[in-house]
Order: C-alpha cells, then structure tokens, then sequence
C-alpha cells in the first residue's frame, strides 16, 4: 500500500495532510497520537471508508478508487472500534461473513468456506468459542472473533482501529501476538492505531507519528521513538519514556524527605517507585549507565549518580555518592549483588551507617556483607519495601 500527497479529512475540514509513505507487505505499522490527531481518519481513509480530500492511495499499485467491492474486501480487511450487535447469530456464524466476497452470488458457504472459518477461529485461538452466540462472548471473546472474521477474508491488509481499547491485559497482548504473527508467518500487512508506546516499540517494523494535522515522523521506532520525541507527542509533563527499556515512567516530583537508595542490577526499580509513591524525593547510586537502575531512574527524573559502563566506581561519583548521603534522610540498601566493579557501593552503606543514618537493606542474608566489618550488623534488615516504610514510620512516630 502506497499514499501519495494524501489529505484526509470531513467536507472541506483536512484533518491531516501530506501522507507520503509506502507500506511493504508483511510488515507491522503502527499509529500513534494523541486523540483528536487523526489517526482513524487515516485508516478510515485507508479502508475507503472515507474519500481522500487530496491525493492517491495504491493497493498493489491500483488506485484503491477503481478496485470492485468485491476485489476490495478480498484484497484489504477492516476492524474498527465500534461495538458491533450483530443479532442471535454465533461466533462461526459471525466469522463466516468473512467469506462472502468469496462465495457465489447466492452467498452459500461451500466446505472449502467452513474449513476457512474454523481454520480463522484457530489461529486467534477461539475455536472453543465457535458455538457460542456472539452477544454473550466477552470483550476480549468478541475482538477475537471480529479479527477472525477479518482473517476469513484472506486477505493482504489488515486495518485495525485501538483494536485493544476495551481489553483487559492478557487478551489486549494476545491480540497483539495474534497479529504479529499473521504479518511475519502468513505475509499480511498490518496497519493498526494504538495507544501503548512500549507495545509499539516492540512489535513494530514501522511507527508514524501523528500530531498538529500531519506526519510528524516516520520509521523504524528505534531510530525516532526517543524521550524528546514521544514527550513532544503527548505532550508529556509529568512522565519521561526511556527507549532503552520501552517504558513510561511517572516523573518523581517528592517534596518530603530524600532517600538515597544504592542499587544495581534491578534491585532498584521497585524501591524507586514505592518510595516516590510514598513522596520520597530520590537519589541513587552509584550506577552504572548501561544498568536498568540506571535508565528507571533517569526516566523518573531521580537523581542519578552514575560511572561509566565496566569501569570500576571512581573517586569523583563516590565521594559525590558521600556528599548526598550526608544530605539525605534516609539511605536504603535495595540488595544489589556485591562484586569488583561496585565494591565502593558497599563502603557507601558502611559510611552511612557510621554517619548515624538510619540505613535499611533488603538483604535476605546477613552474611552477604560480613566481610566488610561489624558495621554491616547495625543496618536495619527488612522483608521486603512494605515492611521498610512499616519500619520508617515506627521509628519516626
């Protein structure tokens, strides 16, 4: 599918114009924007739905104008939001609709036409549910069977409105899964508006960006689904994205206390949330910046004391380290694994400790840090971060 200088939009109102991209078969393309950008009005559009204001749309290099009905529905399939009520039928009846195009005038279904329905409630994993009738299915049920049905037709593209918008987790990832797979095994083109960056990011060959009544950027998301870009987006001002990890992160604004957490590997992440959860502003460190702890935190808008990737913790982030422990109300050890490269992270608890900072770890052993001295018996050991701030509010009543 080809669009060449494409305006779409209602009567005489454009709603987004100059849409000049070309989409190869197989591949997972996916719309993002805030509501109210366009994003249906382009697969509208697509779906010849709507007539184009200005410009040409190419369905394997023929004006999507001139194509029949008939050759339109078996070339391109449309899944749209609005909630369908079909009447008393089932859900093999309903995703045998699919094969009309291919059926003959009197719309009769032959073997070869129920074999492609069962085979369609197959692959999105709803032959189960075939005898059951489509009003009672649930949400995620009924997306399944719609997609079916889009499948029946066999066809080359597939144009899907928020197809997840009203499912719960599971069935909003199965969905998604369903259809990356039909665009990698069965070659079908797949052009969907979504909402979730992180969903996307993964699963797309190609992102376009919708915003302000155009195109703001097209491609790989790797290449242009950065933090600057998706905040400019949606306007983002109280959460960051971070590329690296495919995730939104709520901005920590904390106006109480600070907490100084010394992670790595992970063993951060959680603690960073629930403290901010809980109006802590955070520090951190001293990390490394190809670590996860590292990406979390600067997404959350932490303070992030952090040393170059496979270098051993230098004097100029440890003795930084030192001077925001001393400023800090509290200092939490989140448990990270203790090796060359971090030794000094362990020095900074012991520090801390004979500071007289209240000092909490979530060590599950004491021994981890017993050869570093008896300091290491005077942290304050915790189950896990609930029983932390359990243990925070005890002593500060």
């Amino acid at each position: 599918m080809e669009t060449i200088d494409l305006a779409v939009g209602y009567g005489q109102r454009t709603v987004v114009a100059h849409i000049n991209h070309e989409i190869l078969k197989g591949h997972f393309v996916c719309l993002l924007g805030p509501n109210g950008s366009g994003k249906t009005t382009i697969l509208r559009t697509l779906a010849r739905l709507l007539s184009p204001l200005k410009g040409a749309i190419y369905l394997n290099d023929r004006v999507l104008s001139d194509l029949r009905p008939v050759e339109l529905a078996k070339s391109l399939a449309v899944v749209l939001t609005e909630r369908l009520s079909p009447g008393l039928i089932t859900a093999f009846q309903f995703t045998a609709m699919g094969r009309h195009p291919h059926t003959g005038f009197m719309g009769r279904l032959s073997e070869e036409d129920k074999r492609k329905t069962e085979e369609a409630l197959r692959l999105v994993n709803a032959e189960n549910i075939s005898d059951r009738y489509f009003s009672e299915l649930s949400d995620g049920e009924r997306q399944k069977v719609i997609l079916a049905r889009a499948l029946a037709q066999e066809p080359q593209v597939i144009v899907l409105d928020e197809p997840t918008l009203h499912l719960d987790l599971r069935h909003r990832i199965e969905l998604i899964a369903i259809l990356r797979r039909f665009s990698k095994v069965k070659g079908i083109t797949v052009i969907v508006s979504l909402h979730d960056v992180d969903l996307a990011s993964k699963v797309s060959e190609t992102v376009i960006l919708v915003k302000d009544g155009g195109i703001i950027a097209c491609g790989a998301p790797e290449e242009i689904l950065n933090q600057d870009m998706v905040t400019h987006l949606y306007d983002l001002d109280c959460a960051r994205f971070d590329p690296q990890l495919g995730t939104i992160e709520l901005i920590n604004t904390g106006d109480g206390k600070t907490a100084f957490v010394v992670a790595g590997a992970g063993t951060g992440t959680a603690l960073y949330r629930l403290l901010s959860r809980n109006d802590y502003s955070l520090i951190t460190g001293v990390i490394h910046e190809n670590d996860i702890d590292w990406h979390i935190a600067r997404a959350m808008g932490a303070t992030v004391i952090g040393e170059e990737p496979f270098k051993d913790v230098g004097d100029k982030a440890y003795f930084e380290a030192i001077h925001c422990i001393a400023e800090s109300d509290l200092v939490v050890d989140a448990g990270f694994s203790v090796a060359s490269l971090n030794r000094r992270n362990v020095d900074l608890l012991l520090y801390a400790v004979e500071q007289g900072k209240q000092v909490y770890t979530l060590r599950s052993r004491r021994a981890d840090l017993k050869p570093y001295g008896k300091a290491y018996e005077n942290l304050i050991y915790c189950e896990g971060g609930q029983s932390m701030l359990a243990g925070i509010a005890g002593r500060n009543s």
